[in-house]
């Protein structure tokens, strides 16, 4: 699950300001900071060959008419009438400066989630319109060791090497969702 994450307009990011900055020059009021679902937040969508950064409200509309769903189970999305065209064609890549999660039991301590060493997380999702407003949702994977004890749900963290390949191809996306996530590292938030 991927309920919150964070990004921040860090002078050290460049890759993470400059996103910012080019989706703020038409959006001012682009939300950075902790970022929460139905928020409007920067995403890299491809446009003619390249990956361009676009104002998103995170939140698929629920189907029951109640909330949003903000994630998509990547073992099952392919298969679900929600996610299968936005699957086969409308991938998109959430930048972040990391995701946020609690334990489901004992005190409701907030962990932050990154790749060791790294100040940029990439996360998988899926974009699709619904009555002319664009929207994503975070895809999710099993947790694995480094996650686990505090979630068994994470979402798909995406390395450099394969963010074109989710982007770029159908079947290179299905391969991303059936091998294993980098492990990330915790710390208080």
């Amino acid at each position: 699950m991927c309920g919150r994450y964070v990004l921040f307009s860090d002078p050290e990011l460049a890759e993470i300001r400059e996103i910012i900055e080019e989706v703020q020059k038409q959006n001012p009021e682009i939300k950075t900071g902790e970022i929460f679902p139905t928020n409007s937040a920067p995403v890299l969508l491809q446009e003619n060959g390249k990956l361009m950064p676009e104002a998103v409200k995170w939140g698929y509309p629920d189907f029951r008419g109640k909330g949003v769903i903000i994630n998509a189970r990547g073992e099952t999305a392919p298969e679900k009438p929600m996610f299968r065209k936005s699957i086969e064609a409308k991938r998109c890549i959430i930048p972040s400066c990391g995701f946020y999660e609690w334990p489901h039991s004992g005190p409701k301590t907030k962990y932050q989630f990154n790749l060791p060493g790294e100040g940029v997380l990439y996360m998988a999702g899926l974009y699709n319109d619904f009555n002319g407003e664009c929207r994503f949702t975070i895809l999710t994977t099993a947790a694995n060791e480094s996650m686990q004890e505090i979630h068994n749900r994470m979402p798909v963290v995406l390395t450099r090497p394969e963010m074109d390949q989710w982007i770029d191809s159908y079947q290179g996306a299905l391969d991303i969702l059936q091998t294993g996530r980098p492990a990330l590292v915790k710390q208080l938030a």
